[in-house]
């Protein structure tokens, strides 16, 4: 009998190993890749020679139980450390260890995480701590986190304000993510007492059930109207003592007496125009028409880099803050006030030195032509947007009346002209109120009204946005490192999203590589229509986020090629460097920028970024608390409004009187079960196909205004806020926004904005209303939530079903172990 001979199965190469592994949908091990490619037990070692050979390579990364998948990808259970939480409530968190052995994926920022709630049994977890994790990829570049187990404290300290408790004093945070008190003993309260605004660190260990905490410093009484941007300031970390040494060096400083090399700018009429209330004012304006027909413009800015030279105590502290932080009763400045309110401010007959910039433009607002130059100026008037608004309108006061023909004509005609031009190419047009805390001398809130955006904005708007041009085009020509102001295009899963939403509107936005104008088009279809604040909100948050970097992207928003700010160094580190680069590349002085900050200015660029969000953030938190002061003794009125964002939780709503913004908890909505449609920003009605849309005008009581934290509470008034759901799309997901200051080119999304959504629908059923009482969301407790409504969840593929049973305890009792998508 012929002896059967066993087939030769060949040995995999290295790269269909590798090819297996990318393409397959998980992660696998030698098990599974020695049957696909039906090796024995003597070529297995070979095959785990081959691995380890990957491995090392950088190829794949090994995870949990040995398995192996293409790097990038976190492993299946990982220590993470909570970060924050969403403007839903959610919490957010990030790997301790984020590839350590993998240079390309150490330059990656680290995935989005998603903490689930905490299931019963397992202590509770908040931002600051640690815990290890099941994770589960949820879509692009984003996890659920599963908590297995805590395994550290919450953050050192926290903020808040002392109440009267039955053992002892308890601190409030004035964090309303944070629903936890904290037990502070009497001995442990220092000289602070009831009602007053104390930071305090943690202490080991519970009392009465409740985290203990020690008061390390009083700020005063939280009934002070200056505790409201005092609370913005430590909760987003805003740095607000200068070093000893830095404010010795402000001290110091000494104005240009001699012109030496600089050029005489001292008999150009340069005019400063700002705010009413503006206390520093960096830069100054000028025109004259030209033979041409067109116009000769001049963009003045204060010689910044005169003052604060590379790596000196002025220049250490400012690149720390990043940025002056404005709060409706004060300032935070960058630089200390005898420079930002004294040398560096353009004030009326006073010689000041500058950095300056001519340009000339056609009568079309082309720029034909552009000249920097380090100069001595004096400016003739110090102006208001006020006046200049009602001179350009024909009526001028005493002060602007002898101007008219010298500066303010001149002015308007070439504005006219650079306005022309931005339409032309097409700069985004996105229009979204914004409102103005008005305070009293005492520092009460007298009113909080719409912020008016004049002519005279604009015009000194367009000046500034083309200096910054020209500051960007000559750094370019000399090739000099530069920090751009860049502002990316949407990226496409974004703009597919957006296509899917007009779509229910039955609108329309053009395929393929899309420019601002196209977006402008579609804001211009609804222009005047019910669904105008809705799109405009919509396409808002399409955009990316504006950011600081040393390669030139463009900026989108306002169609353009190159970009750089340039005319706020006293309140812009960005705008400083860029000074230094063009005293640098023309060679004016000796304060240009040095090879080491140029070699940093990616590093730099990022941090700059973070100090701007953290700014505008702290900005935003202020207004929202000043706004629920304002409001808080008018709990139980009703109040117009529209909807602003639509969660999985809730509604938040936006009051036409004042633009408070408030939530109405889900639990509160009119009997049915909920569908989150998030491509169509709505909550839509299972059975009835109520729909609650982004946009839509509801009406509403106010249920609760909480000082402390400034969060709001509201409740639809029934009847006439409902209207049938068309069918929806399918979802897909928004993000950020970009970002928009006084050059118009830093959009900030509203902090009321749900976060990015995962491609889950949530059906919501409610049980009987009672009275409001905390409840978990990703492991934080959210006020909104009704107490007798237990939530149940349920999940089955891509669908997550919340119930609310009555008499239940109002907390999350079961998760079925599927997760979101």
């Amino acid at each position: 009998m012929k002896k059967h001979t066993p087939k030769i199965i060949p040995l995999p190469t290295k790269a269909q190993v590798l090819e297996f592994i990318l393409e397959s949908p998980g992660k696998v091990g030698k098990r599974e890749i020695s049957r696909a490619f039906n090796l024995n037990a003597e070529q297995r070692p070979m095959l785990r020679q081959i691995m380890k050979d990957l491995e090392q390579e950088g190829s794949i990364q090994r995870g949990h139980k040995r398995k192996v998948h293409k790097p990038g990808l976190l492993p299946e259970v990982a220590v993470l450390e909570i970060t924050g939480a969403d403007a839903e409530g959610e919490l957010l968190a990030r790997p301790l260890n984020w590839h350590p052995e993998d240079p390309e994926a150490r330059d990656m920022p680290p995935p989005r995480i998603y903490v689930l709630p905490v299931r019963q049994g397992l202590s509770a977890v908040g931002i600051g701590d640690k815990i290890l994790a099941r994770l589960q990829a949820t879509g692009d570049y984003s996890y659920e986190a599963r908590v297995l187990k805590a395994l550290a404290s919450a953050p050192a300290r926290v903020l808040g304000m002392l109440d009267t408790g039955v053992n002892g004093l308890l601190l409030r945070p004035t964090d309303k993510r944070d629903k936890q008190d904290y037990l502070v003993a009497r001995g442990d309260a220092g000289t602070a007492g009831p009602g007053d605004l104390v930071e305090a660190e943690l202490l080991p260990g519970r009392r009465f059930g409740l985290r203990q905490a020690k008061v390390t410093e009083n700020l005063g009484s939280m009934g002070n109207p200056k505790a409201v941007s005092l609370v913005a300031i430590h909760s987003h970390g805003i740095p607000c003592q200068f070093a000893q040494d830095a404010l010795e060096q402000a001290e110091q400083a000494k104005g240009v007496t001699e012109l030496g090399s600089r050029a005489d700018l001292r008999d150009i009429p340069l005019v400063t125009i700002d705010g009413s209330d503006a206390r520093d004012f960096d830069d100054a304006v000028w025109a004259e028409p030209s033979e041409d027909g067109g116009w000769h413009c001049l963009v003045a800015i204060a010689d910044v880099a005169h003052y604060v030279q590379t790596g000196d105590a002025l220049d250490q502290t400012a690149y720390e803050r990043g940025n002056s932080v404005y709060f409706p009763d004060r300032v935070v400045p960058m630089l200390p006030e005898k420079l930002s309110n004294g040398w560096c401010s353009l004030r009326p007959d006073e010689d000041r030195p500058c950095m300056a910039v001519h340009f000339w433009i056609d009568a079309e607002g082309r720029k034909i032509r552009h000249q920097f130059v380090r100069g001595l100026m004096r400016s003739v008037a110090r102006l208001t947007y006020e006046q200049v608004q009602a001179a350009i309108e024909g009526v001028p006061d005493l002060a602007v009346a002898p101007l008219m023909d010298s500066v303010i004509g001149p002015l308007y005609g070439a504005y006219k002209a650079l306005r022309a031009y931005r339409d032309e190419r097409g700069a985004l047009n996105i229009e979204i109120p914004e409102r103005k805390v008005l305070i009293g001398e005492k520092g009460e809130v007298l009113g909080i009204v719409p912020r008016t955006s004049l002519d005279s904005h604009k015009l000194i708007e367009e000046f500034m946005v083309t200096a910054n041009v020209c500051a960007a085009e000559t750094l370019e020509q000399h090739h000099t490192p530069c920090m751009y102001r860049v502002h990316d295009e949407p990226t496409l899963e974004r703009v597919d999203s957006l296509r899917e939403f007009l779509k229910s509107l039955n609108l329309t936005i053009a395929t393929g590589a899309l420019r601002a104008q196209n977006f402008n088009s579609v804001l211009a279809r609804v222009k005047d229509t019910p669904n105008e604040h809705l799109v405009n909100q919509v396409v808002l948050r399409t955009q990316a986020q504006a950011l600081y970097g040393p390669e030139n992207r463009g900026h989108f928003g306002l169609g353009l090629h190159r970009y750089a700010h340039f005319t706020s160094p006293i309140r812009r580190y960005a705008d400083l460097l860029v000074h230094r680069a063009l005293i640098r590349a023309l060679k004016l002085g000796p304060e240009g920028l040095q090879d080491e900050q140029g070699n940093e200015l990616e590093a730099i660029g990022e941090h700059i970024s973070m100090t701007e969000r953290r700014a505008a953030a702290a900005e935003r938190d202020a207004i929202e608390r000043y706004t629920t002061q304002f409001l808080a003794d008018r709990v139980g009125a009703t109040f117009a409004g529209r909807i602003s964002s639509a969660t999985r939780f809730g509604l938040f709503v936006e009051l036409d009187e004042t633009g408070a913004s408030g939530l109405v908890p889900i639990s509160t909505l009119p009997d049915d079960f909920y569908v989150h449609e998030e491509a169509r920003h709505a909550l839509v009605g299972r059975k009835g196909r109520r729909e609650f849309q982004v946009g839509q005008r509801v009406t509403v009581i106010m249920r609760q205004a909480d000082p402390v934290t400034g969060g709001m509470l509201f409740e639809l008034v029934p009847n006439g806020t409902m209207r049938p759901a068309a069918r929806p799309p399918k979802s897909s997901p928004f993000d950020r926004s970009f970002g928009d200051d006084d050059e118009g080119d830093s959009i900030e999304r509203p902090s009321s904005l749900g976060r990015k959504p995962r491609g889950e629908r949530v059906e919501e059923e409610e049980g009987p209303r009672k009275h409001f009482t905390p409840l978990r969301v990703g492991g934080v407790k959210n006020k909104a939530f009704n107490k007798t409504g237990g939530k149940k969840l349920e999940r089955a593929g891509k669908k997550r079903v919340v119930r609310f049973e009555p008499g239940t305890t109002g907390r999350r009792k079961k998760d079925a172990g599927t997760t979101e998508s």
